[in-house]
Order: C-alpha cells, then sequence, then structure tokens
C-alpha cells in the first residue's frame, strides 16, 4: 500500500495505482479525453495533466503511478492554463459546429472545453478535409477526430480487426483507415465499437432518419417498426429516463406519438429464429458423420462479416437461419401483408435495433425474398430513435405505456436474453430440449452459458445426447476460439458468437456514456425481464405457433427455406 495526498486529502492506495484512479477514490475528477481504462493509456491528449510537489514539470495522471509520500494537486492555476491551452490547441484542429453535430450534450470534448469556460480560442482553427465513401453504413468525419488513437485500441486490442490506424506526419497526422484502403475494403466488421468508444462524433452511424420520415409523409406507405430485445434495455439513457420507468412499452407510446402504423416486437421473429435454427441444429446432429462442426449461430452480421473475411473456408458452419431481424422483414411482407390483405410492396418495414452491422445486412441484395424490394426497409440505431423521439418533441416521462400490435407483437422470455451474450445459445437449448424430448426443461437449466466472460464453455445432456457448446462475444475472443477450433485444442457442438463485447445490449448503436461499460448492466434487465416473462419458451409463443399453422406448416418447410433461410456464402461485403 502507498500512502500520498491529494488535494489536501490524505489516503492509501495499492501499489502501481495510478494518480487519476487514486483521485476518483476520493471523488475527485480529473477531466481526460484520449483515456480508455487498461486499453489507451497513453497521455497523448495531456488534459489530465495534475501538478506533483517536487516535480518541476506537469505530469499526466492516467498513466503515472503514485508513490510513497506523494503529494498531488489536481487544479492549480498553472494546471488549469495548461489544460486550457492544450484543449484550446485540440479544438483548433476540430470541427466545432455543435449545433450540427449527433453528439452535442454528450461530447467529452465540449463538457472539458465547458467546463474550462473556453468562450474564444485563440488558434487559428486548421482542420483536416478528406472524403469518405458515402452511403457506406459507418462514418468518419476527419474534422472532428482529435487523433486520441481510442478507436484504434479498441479495434486492435478488443476486436483484432486493425481498422484503423495513424496517417500522415508531423501537424498533418490523423486517423485513418489502415494500409491506405477505403473502408469499404478493409475488413471492417461494422460492430460499431469505434463509435462508441469515440470520445467527439468523429465516428457515427449513417442517419436513417429522414427515409423514415419520407416514408411516414407517405399516405399510401404502410409503416411497421419492430423493436430489438436489447433496445428496451437502453432506449431510454439519451432522454435521461431511468431503466425502471423507460419500460418497452413506453417506447411503443413513444412511437404511436410519431405515427408509426404498426409497432411489433422483434422478440417474436427471436422465437422464430429458434424454431428454424434449433431444427437445423437437430437435424445436423442427425446427419453427424457428414457435417462438419461446430455449428455457429448466424444472428449477428458484424460476426457474419468476420467470418467471410478472416475464415471463409468455415462460412457453410453458420445456421443458414437469418437474423430475427431479416425474419421479421420476410414475414411482413409475406405473412402480414396476406393478413392485412395488402400488397406487400405498401409496407414499409423498419427495425430499431442496438447495431451498426445491422445496416449493412438490411442492404444485402440477397435477402429480398418476399419479392417486395428488401425484407427490411430501413434499420434505426437506439441512438438514431432517441434522436427521433427528442425531434418530436415528445415526453415519455408523461406517457402511459401501451401494448405492441398483434399477432407480431408477443414474445417470450427466451427472446428477450437474446440480447445478451449467450442469449441466443440458452434459448436454442430450451428449445431444443423441449424438441428431443416432448418436455419442458427448467427454464433455468442453461443459464452456464451466462455471465461476462468474454469466452465461456459448457456441456450438456440434451435428453440423452451429450452437447459441448460455447459463446464468445468480442471478435478478439472470437479469434481465440476459432483458432482453438482449427488446432484441434477444442471440440464444440453449437457456437453462439456475438461481435459486440458482452453482446447486442453493448452494441454499436447503443447509447454512449463516455467511459463506461453498460452491457453488463443493460443484460441484468434482460435477465429480469425473462424471470417474469409468463412465457420462457420460444416454441409455446402462441403468434409463432399459428404462423406456423396458417402458413409456414413447420420449421424448415419449403416456404420456411424461402423465406426464413439464407446463403451467407453469397452475400456481397
Amino acid at each position: 500500500m502507498v500512502k500520498l495526498t491529494i488535494n489536501n486529502h490524505r489516503l492509501e492506495v495499492p501499489e502501481h495505482t495510478t494518480i487519476l484512479d487514486a483521485a476518483a477514490i476520493l471523488n475527485i475528477s480529473i477531466p481526460n479525453l484520449c483515456y480508455l481504462k487498461d486499453l489507451n493509456e497513453i497521455g497523448a491528449c495531456r488534459v489530465c495533466v495534475v501538478e506533483v510537489e517536487g516535480v518541476s514539470r506537469l505530469v499526466t495522471s492516467c498513466n503515472n503511478a503514485v508513490a510513497e509520500g506523494m503529494v498531488v494537486h489536481t487544479n492549480t492555476p498553472k494546471v488549469r492554463w495548461a489544460r486550457k491551452t492544450n484543449v484550446e490547441l485540440i479544438l483548433s484542429q476540430h470541427d466545432a459546429r455543435c449545433a450540427t453535430c449527433v453528439r452535442s450534450g454528450n461530447c467529452s470534448l465540449q463538457e472539458v472545453a465547458n467546463d474550462l469556460n473556453i468562450i474564444d480560442n485563440p488558434y487559428k482553427e486548421m482542420l483536416t478535409h478528406a472524403k469518405w465513401t458515402e452511403g457506406f453504413p459507418l462514418v468518419r468525419n476527419y474534422e472532428k477526430c482529435i487523433k486520441c488513437m481510442r478507436c484504434i485500441e479498441i479495434c486492435d486490442k478488443v476486436q483484432g480487426l486493425n481498422i484503423w490506424d495513424m496517417s500522415k506526419t508531423g501537424s498533418r497526422t490523423t486517423v485513418d483507415v489502415s494500409h491506405n484502403r477505403k473502408i469499404e475494403e478493409s475488413d471492417c466488421a461494422l460492430c460499431g465499437q469505434c463509435i462508441t468508444h469515440c470520445p467527439t462524433a468523429a465516428l457515427r452511424e449513417r442517419d436513417d432518419t429522414d427515409r423514415v420520415y419520407e416514408a411516414l409523409s407517405q399516405k399510401d406507405k404502410i409503416t411497421i417498426v419492430q423493436i430489438a430485445p436489447a433496445v428496451r434495455a437502453a432506449w431510454g439513457e439519451d432522454l435521461g429516463l431511468s431503466r425502471e420507468f423507460a419500460t418497452v412499452k413506453r417506447l411503443v407510446a413513444s412511437l404511436r406519438r410519431i405515427g408509426f402504423d404498426y409497432i411489433f416486437d422483434t422478440n417474436f421473429a427471436a422465437d422464430l429464429t429458434i424454431m428454424e435454427e434449433g431444427s437445423e441444429f437437430l437435424q445436423r446432429l442427425q446427419d453427424k458423420e457428414n457435417q462438419s462442426w461446430p455449428m455457429f449461430t448466424s444472428c449477428c452480421p458484424g460476426w457474419v462479416r468476420f467470418i467471410k473475411t478472416q475464415y471463409p473456408d468455415m462460412v457453410d458452419q453458420l445456421s443458414t437461419a437469418k437474423s430475427p431481424q431479416q425474419m421479421f422483414g420476410a414475414v411482413t411482407k409475406s405473412y402480414y401483408a396476406r393478413l392485412l390483405g395488402v400488397d406487400p410492396h405498401r409496407i414499409f418495414s423498419i427495425s430499431i435495433m442496438p447495431c451498426t452491422a445491422k445496416k449493412y445486412e438490411a442492404g444485402v441484395s440477397l435477402l429480398n425474398d418476399a419479392g417486395a424490394g428488401q425484407d427490411v426497409d430501413v434499420v434505426l440505431t437506439t441512438r438514431e430513435i432517441a434522436r427521433m423521439i427528442r425531434s418530436e418533441k415528445i415526453k415519455p416521462e408523461f406517457l402511459a405505456e401501451e401494448e405492441f400490435d398483434t399477432p407480431l407483437g408477443e414474445g417470450t422470455g427466451a427472446a428477450v436474453i437474446f440480447g445478451a451474450t449467450g442469449g441466443v445459445m440458452e434459448a436454442a437449448l430450451r428449445s431444443a430440449y423441449y424438441l428431443v424430448s416432448g418436455e419442458n426443461p427448467d427454464a433455468d437449466a442453461f443459464k452456464e452459458v451466462r455471465g461476462r466472460e468474454g469466452w465461456k464453455e459448457a456441456s450438456f445432456d440434451l435428453a440423452g445426447a451429450k452437447l459441448k457448446v460455447a459463446v464468445a462475444s468480442g471478435l478478439g475472443n472470437t479469434r481465440k476460439l476459432i483458432e482453438a477450433i482449427r488446432s484441434g485444442k477444442s471440440h464444440y457442438d453449437f457456437v453462439e458468437i456475438m461481435a459486440c463485447p458482452g453482446g447486442c445490449a453493448g452494441g454499436g448503436g447503443q447509447p454512449i456514456d463516455d467511459g463506461r461499460e453498460l452491457a453488463a448492466e443493460r443484460a441484468e434487465v434482460l435477465y429480469g425481464l425473462d424471470s417474469v416473462s409468463n412465457l420462457r419458451f420460444s416454441h409455446e409463443n402462441p403468434s409463432v405457433l399459428r404462423c406456423y399453422e396458417e402458413f409456414f406448416e413447420a420449421p424448415l418447410s419449403h416456404r420456411s427455406h424461402k423465406l426464413l433461410h439464407t446463403r451467407q456464402k453469397d452475400w456481397e461485403l
């Protein structure tokens, strides 16, 4: 233990603790911009500097450890002058038009500049100008980049894809796509983790809200919205609502105020996915000797992009089942259009997702099986729908809860946990057990696959069949798992992969709370919803059963294969 003094307060902390962390114990906030704990501790922004008695120069608090007897001052005139100068210099190379920025009000640079009372900048503005590929789901604004290198570190150290790197030299130094590539030429999985870890709006998703407003303005269009499981655990964050109050039913009420015609739950399609994917898995097990193992889940388009670029020889091991988003879109423009008695071309299908890769998936040319244009017309992230709610001046805190429309608004607890890492696996095993034995297991029999670990494995007895399964979230963990499979060190029957750490709850389209990882906290909300659900098994969803009875006949039927399955090998990147 080390004894020191910070701002006249004495404390004792473990050896190797940084000054920044030691100050936090005393609730002393030291501003910073480039710092990401355990990932980016380089002191590049020089905003976290402090004064240490006996040291002539200022010291960066994020990457300097405490020492016995150290006396630290975090806000002296010398410190304030240095911070202000450093931030002014950063602002001289930053597009500071906050009124037209998606991160205005949720920008670390804006907050630090305001706290330092920077009203005028004495330094000449010198912005980096570069073109970006128009229409790509991920957007980079070079003029807003502050060269903190967070995007580089999250992509390199957590996701292992090395999409970003430093480019040019001297005062022209900036961050760009690595190896002098265009973004569409790179191996980008579109996971969006670089967006959620950027302190400014240098990185963001493509904004598609105008396309939705245009559809809403067309009287002949029928606007149908689906809400993904993980969205319900996070949508209120950008609107200042507590998790307890920001229920999915209040989101439904908000969307009705915007003017959407029908509001459904992607949980319906998640249950449908389990019926198809679980049946496919059992079918493969019956022909085990002629199949390549393990079978991989296919719900996450970021993961699909990853395996297509990194391990293309293993793409055929993906389940052919579409993601819940795409199943929902296909069902909407076929089965539901028939129920409504309308031309499916009139339906405009919108999904609200915690994901940026879903924008790519919806645009894959093959995913138009219902024959009325793309099965999903537009994908909005959780952040985009929050912006729409604010734009419409809707105050969810004054709204009563409202129910989803039927029949595609009904989901089970098994579906809602799709938003957490391990959730797809658990839901699939619950129904696979039933499909094999004819009996339901205990709903929590497979909870061993839950947890925050980036790579989990478990073994289960599936009504006499011994199964070994694995779950991974984050593409760095995914690479380790696949390399273990390829080397023969690990053997599994069924593997769930989610591109984002923590699963969809920590997706690249979720609200940004700079410096905090909220996937686990959001996942607890989803598991809580599952635990109190009246239905906890996908095969008991009455709307799904009705859909099979009236339209699909059975899982893996001819019509199911046409509308609910795909060949990922043929997807363009």
